[in-house]
């Protein structure tokens, strides 16, 4: 894994070599395909969607959506994706700019969705070059605004990952205009190994995420292997990580840039953002930044404020509207108490009209504590307790803290405490607290992790500011000046603070060798920082203060005159209590919305000893079902009985319902075994229940269960994750994507797990896009498309019904022959294939084809046909390939025929779906037949004539795609 190093800005090329980059940009986005555009919106403006695959050359392709509406020229954006997501994730983002007049361009990073490559944490050679690729090819876009020949007017922005992309791009890239970075980093190297400790937890998220080490660029995983395995960065690690950082190159980022970071936040802290405004404000171009409440941690991610401050930003800085609001230079959310409707926190900003940094008008508290002597455990275990990485879905450990909640822990005879006296006053930190510390160990390094508590005035009760604490390395005896993580938190009158020195911390490595620390006060005690300029608005009633007695009022009326319906839960059906799974009439709209559906009307069964596949495009309503069957979301209308019970969120029958949805984490360090004992016991069932023997039996993981995870292969995880699910033995068990990452041995072994598991009778529900895996594991199949029910039924009446033949050809034939095959009557579609020609027959007439919902012309089923196709007289076997001409993908419900790709349920047909058109045994023969004369006539050499048909052309054929 090669990388750019710091270089001087590219000039950018003049005359022919500009015309050249232009062809060359051309025909990086040309080589597959044509461009579809889709309607995203119902309200105008409409904006059109069109996806595209860029060839980036050595075999890398990057999936693209362009957003555009109306017309004329505009700014453009580049809107990147978070770490783990795809461009899936900022479609409605991108929507949303579109209707704003910008051209929107985003694109799954290499190793992400349908983008190939490996990943490389934003390799200047990879991913940070396909950025300026993507840039040249929207200079050729006709109405994106121009600044010169080849240079568009562009902005770029992203969360995390994405807004890192955004910083390196424009210190890459001189062409690009403004950014806005958010919850991102400035040194990877500091983020991950902060003061010389290896950040663990986040760390082997960052691989689990990616999907396994080896979907990592090679000198990627060898490093994190080595890192994991000492438990300490090495020089070579930190170079690795400084060289793909935006640190690299911050001496070239000139360009206004709104920050946005997270204090919520214990993978990329405030610190992180305070040396991106460092660097660009001293580089000359305006800076503003943003503290907002949430973060990796959890917490309020504020994202509609957050994107029209970005949409401002643009307006200001790409399409020069001086009139924008792209509000203060600086700006906190702070918790204003909880709202006691919801139950939920609300928060208020408080703005200066400069940003001050994170050691502005200092003070100092006094601590007092004698020198102090406490161990680190052999094995740093038990380990301190502070944030939980992972879990930022929960809500967050810093959001309960910023509540005065602490949920913090620190061992006994593991941490030395300094504390101050009680408070006189009020006290607002904002910043990073500092104080010096003399440390010296029996064994080799000390690592330390420093943190200042919020003490109450009891004395005991303590709240860790955003649950975040400093890790530190020291190297023989000395004196050490500790810088804490930055925060905006506020300590009451009486109360006191405390600083912390613990031996160990859960989401850090600590030396496994026991030792003794030895930690004393230096200096005057902690300096703290605040921002005495920072205001805030004044807090005043909530509207419903004044108008809720009287609605109370009207609506006491109202019971009294009309009584109260008590509305009790659907009671059990126990005709169906011997049935795993049966959905009727479910549905379940697009928030906000009133006529959009992401599932409508579906009603299928499920029987014992099943092993029922799930099939649909993106956007066809599978998740958003399993969601439903699983208690995590309510539906619309329709009803879920499990084994007869209604299934609603908390119902007891979902304890007879295990599932495997988008992976698992473990922690790294524990064994297999250890991960499921730990998962059991926080269901809180008793241990007998978890039959733990005999789910590890079923997954098949042997002697591997006893070695730590980190060690495991991506094969191994996904089998330790399913036995996660099979815990309890679960009549019903959910996996979704179950074979994600695998390599075809260990799709084989998860398969054959599958039907160990419905061997005895329990019932398996798959969600998988592996067409040709499903076809081998599943005994039955459920379609879906734009929500709806396609097809239900045994998986081989539904591969049966197919409509298209194989011509094999003894020579190849021109291609104005092959479009005379097209225009053939009876023919939908005539293309090249391996081994001749695939041909598609239409559906003839009542019976043999039939109107679906919208006026699409539903092909008919012959359930006769075989599934993989038959020799005509001289034998020639149809391909087994799928058919996917021009480099392109028939995944994810986009025909592939021109090489583009459709997202989120899109087809690249006439959009209808399909339902089961009725039965052509008799007629599937004499089409043949028919064909075969018309060939003949046209003077086609064929060679043989034989039906071709696989699940995979079955499934596109359902959902209105071309097999």
């Amino acid at each position: 894994m090669d990388l750019r190093l710091p270089r001087p800005p590219r000039p950018r090329p003049r005359g022919p070599r500009r015309w050249l980059a232009a062809a060359a940009a051309v025909a990086v986005l040309a080589g597959a395909g044509t461009w579809t555009a889709v309607s995203a919106a119902d309200e105008p403006p409409e904006v059109h969607r069109a996806d595209r695959v860029a060839d980036m050359g050595g075999g890398v392709r990057i999936d693209t959506s362009y957003f555009t509406a109306g017309s004329g020229r505009r700014p453009a954006v580049l809107l990147a994706h978070g770490f783990g997501d795809t461009k899936a994730s900022v479609r409605a983002q991108a929507e949303d700019l579109a209707r704003d007049g910008y051209a929107v361009l985003t694109w799954s990073a290499r190793g992400f969705g349908r983008s190939t490559g490996k990943i490389g944490l934003n390799d200047p050679k990879g991913e940070v070059a396909d950025v300026s690729k993507l840039i040249d090819w929207l200079a050729q876009r006709p109405e994106v605004r121009l600044d010169g020949d080849g240079d568009p007017r562009v902005g770029v922005t992203g969360a995390s990952y994405g807004g890192a992309v955004s910083l390196l791009a424009a210190g890459y890239d001189e062409r690009v205009d403004a950014i806005a970075p958010s919850i991102t980093y400035w040194n990877l190297a500091d983020a991950l190994f902060p003061n010389g400790v290896f950040k663990k937890l986040w760390a082997s998220l960052f691989i689990n995420s990616g999907g396994g080490c080896e979907r990592f660029e090679a000198e990627l995983c060898r490093m994190y292997e080595r890192v994991a395995e000492s438990g300490t960065p090495d020089t070579g690690a930190a170079k690795l990580l400084d060289e793909r950082s935006p640190s690299a190159v911050g001496d070239r980022i000139g360009v206004p840039t709104l920050i946005t970071q997270g204090q919520s936040d214990s993978l990329f802290p405030l610190g992180q953002a305070d040396a991106i405004a460092k660097a660009v404000r001293a580089n000359g171009a305006p800076v503003k930044v943003d503290w907002i409440s949430g973060g990796h941690d959890g917490g309020d991610m504020e994202a509609a404020r957050v994107y029209a401050r970005v949409d401002a930003w643009f307006d200001r800085y790409l399409k020069g509207d001086e009139s924008a609001d792209t509000g203060p230079a600086f700006r906190v959310s702070r918790t204003g108490g909880v709202d006691s409707t919801d139950g939920e926190s609300t928060l208020r900003g408080a703005s200066a009209d400069a940003y001050p940094g994170l050691s502005n008008d200092i003070r100092t508290i006094g601590l007092a504590g004698r020198e102090q002597r406490f161990d680190n455990p052999a094995g740093a275990g038990p380990p301190s307790l502070s944030s939980l990485p992972g879990l930022g879905s929960a809500g967050g450990l810093g959001r309960l803290s910023s509540l005065g909640v602490g949920v913090s822990l620190d061992f006994p005879g593991q941490f030395a405490k300094f504390d101050s006296a009680p408070l006189s006053e009020d006290l607002r930190v904002t910043g990073s607290p500092t104080a010096t510390v003399h440390v010296k160990s029996t064994g080799g390094d000390a690592v330390l992790f420093a943190k200042v508590y919020d003490v109450g005035a009891d004395g005991t009760s303590q709240v860790l500011p955003s649950q975040l604490v400093t890790p530190v390395r020291v190297e023989g005896e000395r004196d050490v000046r500790l810088t804490l993580p930055a925060i905006d938190h506020e300590v009451r009158k009486g109360h006191r603070l405390r600083l912390v020195l613990s031996s160990t911390d859960l989401a850090y490595a600590s030396p496994a060798a026991p030792a003794t620390y030895t930690v004393s006060l230096k200096g005057d005690g902690l300096t703290v920082p605040t921002v005495p300029a920072l205001a805030a608005p004044a807090t005043s009633l909530p509207s419903w203060v004044w108008w809720l007695p009287g609605a109370a009022a009207v609506l006491a009326l109202v019971l009294l005159l009309t009584g109260r319906r008590r509305t009790a839960a659907a009671p059990a059906d126990p005709a169906l209590a011997d049935v795993p799974l049966v959905i009727s009439g479910l549905s379940k709209r697009y928030a906000k919305s009133t006529d959009r559906y992401a599932v409508r009307d579906l009603s299928f069964r499920v029987e014992r000893g099943q092993v029922l596949g799930l099939l649909g495009p993106n956007g066809a309503g599978k998740t958003t079902t399993l969601r439903m069957l699983m208690g995590l979301i309510e539906p619309d209308g329709g009803e879920i009985h499990v084994f007869g019970r209604p299934v609603r969120p908390g119902a007891p029958v979902l304890s007879r319902v295990g599932a495997f949805v988008e992976g698992a984490g473990f922690l790294p360090h524990l064994s297999g075994r250890e991960n499921l004992e730990l998962y059991w016991r926080a269901t809180g069932r008793p241990a007998e229940d978890a039959h733990l023997d005999e789910a590890l039996r079923i997954a098949g993981l042997g002697d591997a269960l006893a070695r730590a995870v980190r060690t495991y292969s991506q094969g191994m995880r996904q089998r330790l994750a399913i036995a996660q699910a099979m815990l309890g033995l679960p009549d019903l068990l959910i996996l979704d994507e179950p074979t994600n990452g695998l390599d075809p041995p260990q799709i084989r072994e998860m398969r054959e797990v599958m039907i160990r598991y419905a061997a005895a009778g329990r019932t398996v529900i798959v969600s998988s896009h592996l067409l040709a895996e499903v076809e081998q594991s599943c005994t039955h199949l459920v379609v879906m498309d734009r929500g709806r029910l396609v097809r239900t039924g045994p998986v081989r009446e539904i591969v049966g019904a197919g409509d298209t033949l194989l011509v094999g050809l003894a020579e190849e034939v021109p291609d104005a022959l092959v479009e005379k095959v097209a225009a053939l009557p009876g023919v939908a579609s005539a293309v090249r294939a391996e081994g001749g020609l695939l041909v598609r027959l239409e559906a003839e007439g009542p019976g043999k084809g039939a109107e679906a919902e919208g006026g699409t012309t539903v092909p008919a089923a012959a359930p006769g046909a075989p599934a993989h196709g038959a020799p005509v007289p001289d034998g020639a076997p149809a391909p087994d390939g799928a058919l996917a001409p021009d480099g392109g993908s028939a995944e994810h419900g986009g025909s592939a025929a021109d090489g583009g790709s459709t997202e989120d349920g899109g087809s690249a047909a006439d959009g209808g779906s399909t339902e089961d058109g009725g039965s052509t045994e008799d007629g599937g023969s004499a089409a043949a037949a028919r064909l075969l004369v018309e060939l003949v006539r046209l003077e086609v050499p064929v060679a043989s004539l034989g039906p071709h048909r696989r699940l995979e052309d079955a499934f596109l054929t359902l959902i209105g795609g071309t097999p």
